[in-house]
């Protein structure tokens, strides 16, 4: 039997029985006995309980599962892409118009709840996603062989943005590229036009992430202004699941591209250092046929640009 309980610095002794004679007396004890067990028992249950309210802050509680990763934010199926994304700042290429002359769609027409939309460019009746189509066969502009169907980073103003190798620059987005003939690019920093005199044009990226039939993921990184692309193998990712990516540019010239939160760097040429720079995100397929019917397409879940 349980005659004294400590618990926290405080003893919890057997109650006395009560002065009695003969067989009434004994009685009394045998009951004040059971009375005594039980309340012992009570005692440790509760001093155990408290001292598992102690360990977790004092409040005795029941600890939670741990907690799921924050949802993103929900996308409406019934809007146009302007009403679940900020497009304020992007301008559309898209891969139908004149040869070598595509058709462009400016921020102006793209933002709100009925913003533009066509078949290359629309939102997903399912989950509501921001969905690029871009046929094999489509428009091409003038210095590509191959059609897009592509957001490119504008100014407030309206004006083609055109930022210099300073600071941070960064673009992510989640995304899944659900078709694909071989592989498609997803995101760039392209070169935009001279900061520094005396530069000739460029017409080509800085670096494309590119993702591939079989899961490949890859970043193709401009040798010099002129031309010539080094890849470099960066992630894998199963056809149709979804994934993040951020793309970025520092000052000092140092690439970096994060896949799920893995991280690579890289190091610019500085031949591309008197440039100005921007970023495109889409779905510019690197396949050409007649097929129209062929193509890839890429879903975007989110997108956002900090500079």
């Amino acid at each position: 039997m349980c005659r004294n309980v400590r618990q926290h610095g405080h003893e919890f002794p057997e109650d006395p029985a009560p002065p009695q004679r003969g067989l009434d007396r004994r009685v009394t004890r045998a009951e004040h006995r059971s009375v005594a067990v039980r309340l012992c028992r009570v005692l440790v249950a509760v001093a155990a309980a408290h001292v598992g309210g102690c360990a977790s802050g004092g409040a005795t509680h029941t600890v939670p599962p741990p907690s799921a990763a924050p949802a993103s934010r929900a996308l409406d199926p019934a809007a146009s892409p302007g009403g679940n994304f900020d497009l304020s700042l992007w301008e559309l290429q898209e891969p139908v118009g004149a040869p070598g002359k595509p058709t462009i769609v400016k921020p102006a027409a793209l933002v709100g709840r009925s913003g533009y939309h066509d078949s290359f460019f629309f939102t997903d009746p399912a989950d509501g996603a921001m969905t690029f189509w871009d046929p094999e066969s489509g428009v091409a502009t003038p210095n590509s062989r191959y059609p897009r169907s592509e957001l490119r980073e504008m100014n407030a103003d309206g004006s083609p943005a055109n930022w210099p190798v300073a600071g941070t620059n960064r673009l992510t987005a989640t995304l899944a590229v659900t078709e694909v003939p071989d592989h498609v690019c997803v995101g760039q920093i392209h070169v935009g036009t001279p900061i520094q005199a005396g530069l000739v044009p460029s017409t080509k990226p800085l670096l494309e992430l590119y993702v591939y039939a079989s899961g490949r993921i890859a970043l193709g990184i401009e040798n010099d202004p002129t031309g010539g692309q080094t890849s470099y193998d960066v992630g894998q990712v199963p056809l149709g699941a979804r994934f993040t990516y951020a793309i970025q540019l520092t000052g000092d010239g140092t690439i970096s591209v994060t896949l799920d939160g893995a991280t690579k760097t890289f190091k610019m040429a500085p031949t591309f250092g008197g440039y100005g720079h921007y970023f495109k995100a889409g779905d510019y397929d690197q396949t050409v046929g007649r097929d129209a019917s062929v193509g890839a397409k890429v879903k975007f879940y989110a997108l956002s640009v900090s500079h």
